[in-house]
């Protein structure tokens, strides 16, 4: 039995699938906007209980025990028996129920990457296990080996093959056009500036215990993540392009059927690994600096969410999302939050900064 926070997004429905094949009950489900494909998960899957984002839509919800907004997922929580929470919530949005979950006792499957990058110094590790393919990738290759570095890697996002000055006149929609992955707009976004990939080098820190990561292009998205071993080996993890599978090792625990089709290896042509540069995907230029002061992840998270506003309602460019990130980074990098309280407070003080 588990619970789905962000039902109808990507994860939620691939979570439904696997659900489904493995016949695991679904005790709640929780959505943002999109009721009428909630409805039919409910029709489906039959949970106890429903939340949405807000309470204007609760009439259009076929359950009788409907929660709204943030405080009724957190009550919602308090009532659910489940051990396993699945948390695919986008943005700063998936922290508060993070944090609740484990308080609750309950196992994460986290697909919220912000709840790490936000607050991953003040979470507790052992209670997250992560749905996403590059670091399902890293755990399934390391096996308690001893390693010297650790790769995740990137399809370059929607301007990796534009001219540089070309891309200072896209638009959010050509933003949206992403070479390789269907997803939800925000995550979109952030696969175009790297800001995704700078994101979850910082999860791999944490769940990784290591600064020695590093993140490549690699344009097929074929290979999800290398480890490179103090024998002096390397190898990848090598799996068509599908989030099922580390969401079914979430759920399970350790799968030993088929989940995915194997990759044809001799159909799958050149497999090339490219430098992330900074003057395609400024953002990166922080990088090093933002896996030495981790505790600043809620402040580039905090200006991303705002910039990425701003691009959307045609207040800023492209790259005008970065300089807006990167501005709000120096101004507030002598942050130090010690508690959740310190990480509210310096998210909205980011937010008032940027909007200003």
């Amino acid at each position: 039995m588990i619970v789905i926070l962000g039902s109808t997004g990507s994860i939620g429905v691939n979570t439904l699938q696997i659900a489904s094949r493995f016949d695991i009950k679904i005790e709640a489900l929780v959505a943002g906007n999109n009721v009428d494909l909630l409805n039919k998960q409910i029709a489906a899957y039959k949970p106890k209980f429903v939340a949405i984002g807000s309470c204007q839509d609760r009439h259009k919800v076929d359950h009788t025990k409907v929660f709204c907004g943030e405080d009724g997922i957190i009550e919602l929580l308090s009532l659910c028996q489940s051990q396993i929470i699945v948390n695919a919530l986008v943005g700063y949005a998936g922290l508060r129920p993070t944090l609740e979950s484990i308080k609750l006792g309950k196992k994460v499957a986290l697909a919220n990457k912000e709840s790490l990058v936000v607050a991953g110094h003040l979470l507790d590790i052992s209670c997250i296990t992560p749905i996403d393919s590059e670091h399902f990738g890293l755990w399934y290759l390391l096996n308690h080996r001893p390693f010297n570095k650790l790769y995740i890697t990137a399809s370059g996002g929607a301007f990796r093959d534009w001219e540089l000055d070309k891309i200072e006149k896209a638009s959010f929609a050509d933003a949206l056009k992403h070479p390789t992955w269907s997803m939800g707009d925000k995550i979109t976004i952030d696969s175009a500036t790297m800001t995704n990939k700078l994101f979850e080098l910082l999860e791999a820190k944490w769940l990784f215990d290591t600064n020695n990561i590093d993140a490549v292009i690699e344009k097929k998205s074929i290979v999800h993540a290398l480890a490179e071993f103090r024998d002096g080996s390397t190898t990848a993890h090598i799996a068509n392009v599908d989030m099922k599978l580390p969401i079914a090792f979430a759920l399970k625990g350790e799968i030993s059927e088929e989940i995915l089709k194997p990759i044809d290896i001799l159909g799958m042509g050149t497999i090339e690994f490219l430098p992330i540069k900074s003057d395609r995907y400024p953002i990166w230029q922080i990088k090093d600096h933002l896996l030495n002061n981790p505790h600043l992840g809620v402040v580039v998270n905090a200006a991303n969410e705002e910039a990425i506003t701003a691009f959307k309602n045609n207040h800023c460019s492209f790259f005008g999302m970065s300089d807006i990130v990167l501005k709000a980074y120096k101004y507030f990098e002598n942050v130090q939050p010690q508690t959740i309280e310190d990480i509210v407070q310096i998210n909205n003080e980011v937010r008032k900064y940027v909007k200003s």
